[in-house]
């Protein structure tokens, strides 16, 4: 019980039921509070258009690569590797149910926008189950190491070359390494599908140098690349004891056609010049020198180096143009036939062949896909919405 007859002049005890029945009420203004405006009704009316808006018949569509990618980016948040069969069990899950509720306004972009979250949750997952393979736990010294070479590059000191195991032999090494990329001296790196035979050290794949920093270890696990190191001894080119895949077949000829527009480029342009000529069309930047390679950094032009959106614009730009206007020389083509859409299928397969030769990085298949979507468009008669 709390008295308030002396704090009021009135001789009086209040009860809790007293408190109950003259306290304000929810909804009741307080008789000394000032009046504030309702903030509720005035974000209401303030996001209800944007909302309106981003709910419209085709604006959520561009939402589902985001959701995606936000499955993707749970994933690799993730401590420890999950379950493949119960994320493939909710993407399914959650798909049936959108597809099921696809008449409801509000439970089916939701349900949707959870499928492709789990959609991309599962993806990741079963890509991670797909690429799983050993990977090197403790460094090993004279190892001997025989398969194909898959990937060679050239870089400023020394050569680096991606090997695909074909029988490996050290001391207290019991994993059979599927890849290693490997460090060799200045001008031996050999060509891409030959056999070769070697000693070399490796080392596991290296751990970020600092907490949220580049992991090397998961790019390289990603990569199908067990183990990292250089060559110790010479690199002897033998027979292989097996005729080597389709891939590494198809690997070797591109690299083959690279090296050769490599060097006709740099046998007429000699310097950096050769060098930024060859980089925009086979992708090597290797032989960029090293004050030319810092002055693009720090001018922030190094992108353009890089072949992505700008570079595959280009080539279907100038394809397209070109192939539509002879076609449009020609009036019984271009009056009966639909020359634009041969214009279309011409620049998607020079895309298609800048890709291969450009050596296919991730920045390039982005672009070559976003392309591509826009001449599959044109070909199919989809008109672009603005």
């Amino acid at each position: 019980m709390v008295d308030w007859g002396r704090a009021h002049g009135r001789a009086e005890t209040w009860t809790e039921k007293t408190w109950a029945e003259n306290w304000p009420q929810p909804g009741r203004a307080l008789p000394w509070a000032p009046r504030l405006p309702d903030l509720s009704h005035l974000v209401a009316r303030w996001l209800a258009p944007w909302l309106a808006a981003e709910v419209a018949p085709g604006r959520l569509m561009p939402w589902l690569p985001v959701a995606f990618g936000a499955g993707v980016a749970v994933y690799l948040s993730a401590e420890r590797e999950p379950a493949w069969w119960a994320a493939v069990a909710l993407a399914a899950t959650l798909a049936l149910a959108a597809g099921v509720c696809w008449r409801r306004p509000v439970a089916f972009p939701l349900l949707l926008a959870g499928a492709a979250i789990a959609a991309g949750f599962a993806t990741a997952t079963l890509r991670t189950l797909r690429l799983s393979h050993p990977i090197l736990q403790a460094p090993a010294y004279n190892v001997s190491i025989s398969g194909f070479v898959e990937a060679r590059e050239e870089r400023e000191k020394t050569d680096r070359i991606v090997v695909r195991v074909h029988s490996i032999e050290a001391q207290r090494m019991d994993q059979l390494l599927e890849r290693v990329r490997l460090s060799v001296k200045k001008g031996t790196a050999p060509p891409v599908g030959s056999y070769v035979s070697l000693k070399a050290r490796l080392s596991p794949p290296l751990q970020p140098l600092r907490p949220g920093g580049y992991d090397f270890a998961r790019d390289l696990f990603f990569q199908g690349i067990g183990a990292s190191g250089f060559a110790t001894g010479a690199i002897a080119i033998e027979t292989p004891p097996q005729p080597p895949g389709y891939r590494i077949r198809f690997m070797a000829m591109v690299e083959g056609i690279r090296d050769a527009v490599d060097a006709r480029i740099r046998a007429v342009a000699k310097g950096d010049a050769g060098a930024i000529a060859s980089a925009l069309l086979t992708g090597k930047r290797d032989a960029l020198s090293a004050p030319v390679n810092d002055a693009m950094y720090i001018s922030s032009l190094a992108h353009v180096l890089s072949i992505s959106g700008y570079h595959m614009a280009v080539v279907a730009g100038i394809v397209f143009f070109v192939v539509r206007a002879l076609l449009a020389l020609v009036p019984g083509l271009a009056l009966r036939r639909p020359i634009k859409k041969w214009a279309a299928f011409a620049a998607l397969v020079m895309t298609t062949l800048y890709l291969v030769l450009s050596g296919a990085e991730v920045a390039t298949q982005r672009s070559y896909i976003m392309t591509a979507i826009v001449l599959v468009g044109v070909i199919a008669d989809r008109p672009l919405r603005r």
